[in-house]
């Protein structure tokens, strides 16, 4: 019996060639990276109600290296989403460089937020670990701050379909569901650890998904 190899036709040959590059990614990671993270937190907001474009959700790698490059820049990253039934609502994401995240970048970031006075939220992701002053020097900002990891937000966990859909509960469900399983209020945060070591289960799983996509299209 013949088998269908590589030798013989050429042209078998080439248009295998031709589909694998196809797949294959001739951009550098760093852009790759910011296009993916920034894809995510665009649906993260909008799944949190606020008024995201689809054009910006649905730009494409390659549009996205014609606007930023292949190293982009990260003031130009930075982007700012209203509410869509709520416009006192605002929050700014702000991308952080590859370096340790220290109080003096965390002094420049507030610095930089001109109308801060307007925002409720401030959206930071990060590449390196966060020192203990740096934290503390969150307490300059008079809004809420979430802190992601760029690797966090590689893949969109949400989409996977193992992966329930969640939203934040209101006080009053927050109420029923503590009364109707007898959980005093200082429980919750013993729920909070349970809740986290699941989380953090998910977050394995999302890194190494990504360290696989990247190393395949690298």
């Amino acid at each position: 019996m013949e088998g269908i190899g590589l030798e013989g036709d050429g042209s078998n040959g080439e248009a295998l060639g031709k589909c694998l590059s196809g797949l294959v990614d001739d951009g550098s990671t760093e852009s790759h990276r910011y296009y993916l993270s920034r894809r995510t937190v665009l649906e993260m907001l909008r799944d949190r109600g606020y008024a995201v474009p689809n054009t910006e959700i649905n730009l494409s790698l390659h549009e996205f290296r014609a606007i930023h490059g292949q190293s982009p820049d990260f003031d130009r990253l930075k982007l700012s989403v209203t509410h869509k039934t709520d416009s006192s609502k605002r929050t700014l994401v702000v991308f952080y460089g590859p370096g340790v995240v220290k109080v003096s970048g965390i002094r420049l970031i507030a610095g930089l937020i001109t109308s801060k006075e307007t925002l409720t939220g401030l959206i930071l992701i990060v590449q390196n670990h966060i020192t203990n002053q740096a934290l503390k020097a969150l307490d300059l900002f008079s809004f809420k701050v979430e802190i992601f990891q760029i690797t966090d937000l590689l893949v969109n966990i949400t989409k996977h379909v193992l992966k329930p859909q969640h939203r934040a509960l209101t006080e009053h469900e927050k109420q029923r569901l503590l009364q109707k399983y007898s959980i005093e209020e200082k429980q919750e945060y013993d729920l909070k650890g349970s809740f986290k070591y699941m989380e953090n289960t998910w977050k394995f799983f999302t890194i190494l998904m990504s360290y696989m996509y990247l190393t395949f299209t690298s």
